[in-house]
């Protein structure tokens, strides 16, 4: 594979990691820390994760505890929580932070299917987008006559089986977490 065509591999790689984080927030009935990963807690001023402070566990499978280190966190955790769009409303002990996910309805499975769906589309865009960009690269090189005619074309079909691998691997990964939301 041409080296000039490598970061637009890097780019398409981006895009599908980006499509993982996505789906790690959609939750599936079953409690997984992944969906707290974008909350953001102040912390003596300064925005901090929430993995940084305090300890997430899942002690059940429907029930996320978080337990900040320093009990006066719970309230900022709380509020953070309540303003997310999770959708769940925390209880606290003084202590611990509990987040109890209720069984999904088949309706809301399908509109999740829905969103996991539209996510992966948007991704489908974005790779086709890349493979564009890479394409317009390559007629700017086929006339800056960097690229022979030969050579252009191999980096063509380079490009397209790229973007055919990567638009294979945002379907499989549309079809696991379809599935994974539509299992009871």
């Amino acid at each position: 594979m041409d080296e000039r065509i490598k970061v637009y591999e890097t780019k398409m790689q981006k895009t599908m990691e980006s499509l993982e984080r996505e789906y790690n927030s959609i939750r599936a009935g079953r409690a997984n820390p992944h969906i707290l990963d974008k909350l953001v807690v102040d912390y003596y001023g300064t925005p901090t994760p929430l993995q940084q402070v305090g300890n997430i566990t899942v002690p059940e499978a429907r029930v996320i505890m978080i337990q900040p280190w320093e009990s006066k966190l719970i309230k900022a955790i709380e509020k953070e929580i309540m303003a997310s769009d999770i959708g769940i409303t925390p209880s606290n002990d003084g202590k611990a932070i509990r987040l109890v996910f209720p069984e999904l309805t088949e309706e809301r499975r399908k509109e999740l299917a829905k969103d996991v769906k539209k996510k992966g589309e948007a991704a489908k865009v974005a790779v086709r987008n890349i493979r564009r960009d890479a394409n317009d690269a390559l007629k700017k090189w086929s006339k800056a006559k960097e690229v022979s005619e030969d050579e252009a074309d191999d980096i063509e079909k380079d490009i397209q089986k790229l973007t055919d691998k990567y638009i294979v691997e945002v379907d499989k990964a549309i079809e696991a977490k379809s599935k994974e939301v539509m299992t009871v």
